[in-house]
């Protein structure tokens, strides 16, 4: 996948930042809005991951960071305040660890580095709740979050292929 560098005057920067936040504040409405019951807490599309595997592809890092960590301070204002925040922060960082290191070691393609995100979501996720609920016990749901991540992974990496290949605004 060709790597593209940062261009364009301040005003242009804060306009794609701008958008690529309100981007995946739309993405996370949207997944808030389609129902997932396979009967373990959490599951979710991942949808607005979608705006940080394109972001981590065509921005700096802080930048993608920074459109991360805006994204989940903003869905947690709107759909569930802190403890809300505390569990997407902490999917969050892990996530965006998991797949910057993948990316750069080059040994995954986009899709590898998604779905690692994907699962490094939910692991730190997993580990704020054992330690809110003070119970290892939570673990048991380890294995069938672990399957969704690598699931949710990989439709957005293929979707974020797809939104790379099309979108010009972005290079």
């Amino acid at each position: 996948m060709r790597e593209y560098k940062e261009s364009g005057t301040a005003a242009n920067q804060v306009a794609k930042y701008g958008m690529l936040i309100a981007l995946a504040c739309v993405c996370s409405v949207v997944e808030n809005m389609i129902p997932i019951s396979i009967g373990v807490p959490g599951v979710k599309l991942g949808l607005a991951n979608l705006v940080t595997i394109v972001s981590l592809y065509t921005l700096s890092l802080r930048g993608t960071i920074m459109i991360a960590a805006v994204r989940v301070l903003l869905t947690s204002l709107m759909f569930g305040g802190m403890s809300m925040w505390l569990y997407s922060m902490a999917g969050c960082v892990l996530s965006l660890i998991c797949m910057v290191t993948a990316k750069k070691a080059k040994a995954f393609g986009m899709l590898g580095v998604s779905i690692l995100g994907g699962v490094g979501h939910n692991i730190g996720q997993m580990l704020v709740a054992m330690l809110v609920m003070e119970s290892v016990q939570i673990g048991y749901y380890f294995a069938v979050l672990l399957a969704a991540g690598i699931a949710a992974g990989c439709a957005v990496g293929i979707l974020a292929a797809i939104v790379l290949k099309r979108i010009a605004f972005l290079r």
